[in-house]
């Protein structure tokens, strides 16, 4: 029954309402209270032109909070307009804003019950005009004239009270349409927040795995040539280092753009082929990379960052689960650039785990560009492939 309203709109309601029966009653009390109603006492009649009054813009008043109480209120101050003896007043005007309250902002059983107020109301208030004040409105014609002209009073009550309900139908299509509108606008907004969220963390992962596959790896030959090496120690260390400062620099970056929701940073491109595969080397495994035929032109940013990222998730595996040897193999045809990566696992590795992140992200680095990924184990090999379609060359 009660609407959630805030303060200054109650206020607002109920100023409205003051000021229309400030503005109103008077009208009705001059010039319709002294004349002589069915109780005969003009006393009476100023009482219930009063109290109608107050039931009506009470009603006003509390439209928007309380549609259904409203439509009582008008009710109840139509009925004691009626029983007072008056026919219509400036006052009624009350009940067409009432009726328009119960239409935009009731709910669908009080829309509904406002509705049938309109057929309803519309009937009764002809009715009464007739037979109670027939005489004084109708003259004293014959029976048919009485239902002619009661006839066009139904018609013309039933569509003053529903242009009134029918208005505030249209505003509560607008304000559904506005809402309709902004709950889009608002699922569009999270669902792009979530796109980049997927996004930075897929990125977060690529760097992180592959940056700590390389440190591991050279802790490990560094733990074993410490003994004997010294220096080959050293060395490696220092490459331990460099990797993680540039895997930390990727995540400081990676987290900027989560901070401030942009995903325009610097990308990986195919110039940053080298540098991932030196990487590579010095985690101890030697890539054979072969690309034929060579790129015709500059290709598209997305597919260079999707070419690394699968590139990187690719050699991420071969060094954690290989054996020291990879073939890697890039065709830069017309349309596409085929992508294969080959390693051979060693017997006790298990690559390519289901549910594992690595896979699920190079396969959606695919989708995004709108193409596809396998990778699965054949015989003593693990083999990554992927076609990836391509426009002109830019």
């Amino acid at each position: 029954m009660i609407r959630p309203l805030s303060r200054t709109g109650l206020v607002l309601d109920i100023v409205g309402a003051v000021l229309l029966f400030a503005l109103l009653t008077p009208l009705g009390v001059v010039f319709y209270a002294p004349q002589p109603d069915v109780a005969g006492s003009s006393a009476v009649n100023v009482i219930g032109l009063i109290s109608s009054s107050v039931f009506l813009f009470g009603g006003v008043a509390i439209g928007r909070l309380a549609p259904g109480l409203a439509l009582a209120a008008a009710w109840a101050g139509a009925i004691v307009q009626m029983l007072a003896g008056f026919g219509p007043l400036p006052t009624d005007v009350a009940i067409l804003l009432v009726l328009y309250a119960t239409s935009a902002w009731g709910t669908r059983r009080v829309l509904w019950w406002g509705f049938g107020s309109v057929i309803v109301g519309g009937i009764v208030a002809a009715l009464y005009m007739v037979v109670v004040i027939g005489g004084a409105m109708l003259g004293s014609g014959s029976g048919w004239e009485l239902v002619t002209g009661g006839t066009l009073l139904v018609a013309a009550s039933i569509m003053a009270l529903g242009f009134a309900w029918v208005c505030g139908l249209l505003w509560r299509v607008v304000l559904r349409n506005r809402r309709t509108r902004s709950a889009q606008l608002q699922a569009e907004a999270l669902a792009a927040e979530e796109q980049e969220r997927v996004r930075i963390a897929r990125d977060m992962h690529d760097v992180v795995a592959h940056s700590l596959a390389v440190v591991i790896a050279q802790a490990d030959g560094a733990r074993y040539a410490a003994a004997v090496k010294p220096e080959i120690a050293t060395e490696t260390l220092g490459t331990i280092a460099q990797t993680a400062r540039g895997a930390l620099s990727d995540v400081r970056m990676l987290l900027t753009q989560l901070r401030h929701r942009q995903g325009d940073g610097p990308q990986p491109t195919l110039a940053d082929l080298e540098t991932l595969f030196a990487q590579v080397r010095q985690a101890g495994i030697e890539p054979r990379v072969t690309v034929d035929p060579m790129p015709p032109g500059e290709p598209p940013g997305a597919i260079q960052l999707a070419v690394y990222r699968i590139l990187q998730e690719a050699l991420t595996n071969a060094i954690r689960h290989g054996d020291g040897a990879v073939d890697v193999h890039l065709a830069w045809l017309p349309d596409r650039v085929d992508i294969e990566v080959r390693n051979t696992v060693s017997p006790e590795s298990t690559p390519g785990t289901p549910g594992g992140h690595g896979l699920i992200g190079m396969r959606e680095r695919a989708q995004l560009v709108g193409g596809s990924l396998q990778a699965e184990r054949r015989g003593a090999q693990f083999v990554v492939q992927s076609s990836l379609p391509i426009g002109a060359p830019q």
